[in-house]
């Protein structure tokens, strides 16, 4: 695949810690324009994160510039950053930081040095952390229309990530971490004072070549799980001239932090403002529903997307309607239907609300039998209590509804 070929078109930097021949996946180029993939003779959309590319903390809005502009049905790749490892509690540093566990100079992403080390203001008690790439343009997207996002690929781009825990923060605030609470003079010149607790989390291949996290107990036994990369940030830009938060996600996507939109799934996107915008960030290498610490493992990502652009009444779009007003989601197996409120009984009762919506709309069932149906059939399911707005997702299973889709055909 196209996607495989990008992740190898990288340095070839090796040390002794390195886990893989390509690691660490250092930046194509330092604009967004197209690439060649070596070997392939095909062209693809490339969007680095630069001090030009990326906004910390916040998302684009109504009055950010695309970086990039695109066709329809065009494949984009980013470089995607993992904020921890750069953010004030942790130095603002990231060759020291990842030092401190190990990590050689060689191994830290040039981007995030760059970054870290620019003038790029960033305000860890006041912005979010995240750092969101794009946003990129799609030639004739039109408010009312929608984007078809493709996640094909998502490949790490070092050998190592980090899970934290932040003092206020998290499903558990008050209770973890279980240190002293921020000094006064923390700061990025004395991150320890903070008294945050992040677990630095290297992944390695398994016997079988896949990639699993590696975490250890007291006594130092190992404790390995299977990772499943996806991104925590997706979206398009809000329809407002208001700075837009990166924390809590939207009716326009952002930090949704839904781990079953992963590597072969697809997110439809209201388009708000011309163009759409997309945008992507917060990488994750693989995160419990939940996420109850505060984050997943935060691990930089390579992601590569289709961007497909869906006119209003596209029969393609999941609405009667002919456009949406909330992303919704799609995996080979299920139907995922997404809600958020700072409530979480809320943000349940939305999700099942959409779920209703969909199988009367669009699969033909008399609002009653939808809801018996969801009662008996799916899932409903906890993205993260953890961003202020809390998400729930509805998995509908496509296989129940064999008979209904193939008469659509």
């Amino acid at each position: 695949m196209i996607a495989l070929a990008i992740a190898g078109f990288a340095s070839n930097a090796a040390s002794a810690q390195a886990v893989d021949a390509n690691m660490p996946l250092q930046p194509l180029a330092d604009k967004p324009g197209r690439v060649v993939v070596p070997g392939t003779g095909h062209a693809v959309y490339y969007v680095p994160s630069t001090v030009d590319t990326v906004q910390w903390g916040y998302l684009p809005n109504a009055t950010t510039k695309p970086v990039l502009t695109v066709p329809s049905g065009a494949t984009v790749v980013f470089d995607t950053l993992s904020h921890e490892g750069l953010v004030e509690d942790q130095g603002r540093d990231p060759v020291k930081y990842f030092g401190s566990k190990g990590i050689p100079a060689n191994m830290v992403l040039k981007d995030a040095i760059a970054i870290t080390g620019s003038s790029m203001a960033h305000d860890f008690h006041k912005d979010g952390p995240h750092i969101v790439t794009g946003p990129i343009g799609v030639e004739g997207a039109e408010p009312g229309d929608v984007l078809k996002v493709e996640l094909l690929s998502a490949v790490p781009r070092v050998p190592y990530g980090v899970v934290s825990n932040r003092h206020g923060k998290g499903a558990l605030p008050g209770e973890f971490p279980e240190t002293p609470l921020p000094a006064a003079n923390a700061s990025a010149a004395n991150p320890s004072a903070f008294n945050n607790v992040s677990v630095f989390t290297p992944i390695r291949r398994d016997k079988n070549g896949k990639w699993e996290g590696v975490m250890k107990t007291r006594d130092g036994t190992e404790v390995t799980f299977p990772t499943a990369p996806f991104m925590g940030t997706m979206g398009v830009a809000a329809a407002t001239t208001e700075k837009v938060h990166s924390v809590p996600p939207g009716l326009y996507g952002g930090n949704m932090d839904i781990n079953d939109l992963g590597v072969g799934s697809t997110v439809y996107m209201p388009v708000l403002v011309k163009g759409g915008n997309f945008y992507t960030g917060d990488p994750h290498m693989v995160q419990g529903d939940g996420e109850v610490a505060l984050t997943a493992l935060e691990h930089s990502l390579r992601p590569t997307f289709r961007i497909t652009l869906l006119k209003k009444g596209d029969p393609a779009i999941p609405s009667s309607a002919g456009s949406l007003g909330r992303p919704f989601g799609e995996t080979e197996d299920h139907w995922v239907t997404i809600d958020l409120n700072r409530d979480l009984d809320e943000a349940m009762k939305d999700a099942v609300r959409e779920s209703i919506r969909f199988l009367t709309e669009v699969l033909g069932m008399d609002r009653a039998t939808a809801y018996a149906y969801l009662s008996a059939a799916s899932d409903f399911q906890v993205s993260q209590v953890v961003d202020g707005v809390k998400g729930v997702h509805g998995m509908i299973r496509k296989a129940d509804f064999e008979k209904v889709t193939s008469k659509k055909k």
